[in-house]
């Protein structure tokens, strides 16, 4: 399929005409997912210390709640593709759950209580499982196979520029106006902007109808998706469990010695990292296969977590988070090409059974994180680097990529 796509550009320059480009509207959804990543990441780059320092909750409870917001988040993904895929409609699905988020977002304007907190925070993730394979199944059907990767990557670049403006918006607010209350308040307050904004873009979109399965019941949907998609899901859900929230991250840098301010530029860092590399992951998966970029991602996180565990020095964070930008571009771009290459017919509910499985796998992923790092933080990273690795074992005795030749 890579060489029929170079020999098709190559053709098409022969013959004067322009090189296929990225859809118009692939480019439109990347915004809107900037301005929501603005919005949820000015929250989100302060959210562990700000729950924890100044609510005063305890890093279980941070634990408990991470996990949680990360099982709402998967609740509601596979009905959410199953009906997507049912109706064969994408827009007003990925409509509904956007709105949803901003919506759950105004809790914050109201109350910073630990219960508000925690509220908006599984809350919030609600919307976020509601869009997301819809959403996705429409970038997916943008873009041919022989740049999907590069499509998805081009799609989180954007995504992630937002999380690098909105903590950058964080760290100005806190820098200038001081850590107190009335600060959070503001900030807050002006996230809330970006995600309304998001929301009336979307709405300009136009559909792109995928086909219809009228008679296909949630139970139908799941029997009828391939052998090698359900074989994926196998390490992907033990990977899952390794993969706990990146707020124990930023704890860890601010119990080195980092301010919250600091910790927030560090969050940048992280983000700006994954702009700058996802597209060049995503062509990278184009042409040697997404499964070997798939486990290189599996690979770099658990040596992430081996070097947290020795890490002492502050420019030793700085290169984690770096690092980390580079994993989360190939985890959270190429998975979903590599889903769509398995998966043709039926991507959002692929999709959604895959958000839903390692979303479910995200909540004994945190617990467990939270109640190790109550013990001892190297525990958690242990742990994690060690389920990296079965994953990596699980995937190649699988080999759910064969039907591709990959």
């Amino acid at each position: 399929m890579n060489k029929e796509r170079r020999d098709e550009d190559a053709a098409r320059r022969a013959e004067g005409l322009p090189r296929r480009r990225l859809h118009p509207d692939i480019v439109r959804l990347g915004v809107v997912s900037f301005l929501t990543d603005v919005s949820s990441e000015m929250i989100f780059a302060v959210f562990s210390v700000f729950f924890t320092t100044v609510a005063g909750a305890s890093s279980a409870l941070l634990g408990l709640i991470e996990g949680l917001a990360d099982l709402s988040a998967s609740s509601l993904n596979y009905l959410a593709g199953w009906l997507s895929d049912r109706s064969g409609r994408r827009k007003w699905f990925a409509v509904a759950g956007y709105a949803f988020s901003t919506l759950a977002k105004s809790v914050l304007l109201a109350a910073t209580s630990v219960a508000a907190l925690a509220a908006f925070r599984i809350v919030e993730r609600l919307g976020k499982g509601f869009r997301g394979p819809p959403r996705d199944a429409w970038l997916s059907s943008m873009a041919p196979e022989g740049s999907r990767g590069y499509a998805f990557g081009v799609h989180k670049a954007l995504d992630k520029s937002g999380a690098v403006v909105g903590p950058l918006i964080a760290y100005a607010l806190l820098s200038g106006l001081g850590e107190s209350l009335a600060t959070y308040a503001l900030l807050f307050a002006v996230a809330f902007v970006p995600a309304v904004v998001s929301v009336i873009l979307l709405a300009t979109i136009p559909d792109r109808p995928g086909a219809r399965h009228d008679a296909e019941s949630a139970r139908h949907g799941w029997l009828r998706l391939t052998p090698s998609f359900k074989r994926f899901l196998v390490p992907a859900g033990v990977f899952a469990l390794a993969y706990f929230s990146l707020g124990f991250i930023l704890l860890k840098a601010y119990t080195m010695g980092f301010s919250t301010a600091q910790v927030v530029l560090l969050y940048a860092l992280f983000n700006a990292t994954c702009v700058l590399v996802a597209p060049a992951i995503g062509r990278l998966g184009d042409r040697i296969g997404r499964s070997h970029v798939v486990l290189f991602g599996y690979a770099l996180y658990a040596c992430i977590n081996l070097w947290l565990i020795a890490a002492g020095g502050r420019p030793e964070m700085v290169a984690i988070f770096a690092l980390y930008g580079l994993f989360y571009a190939i985890e959270e771009s190429q998975s979903k090409a590599f889903i769509a290459d398995l998966e043709p017919e039926r991507r959002a509910t692929a999709i959604g059974a895959y958000n839903f499985v390692t979303g479910a796998a995200y909540l004994p992923a945190s617990l467990i994180a939270g109640a190790l790092w109550s013990i001892a933080p190297a525990w958690a990273f242990a742990a994690a680097a060690g389920l990296s690795v079965l994953a990596i074992a699980i995937f190649l005795a699988l080999r759910p990529s064969d039907v591709l030749g990959q």
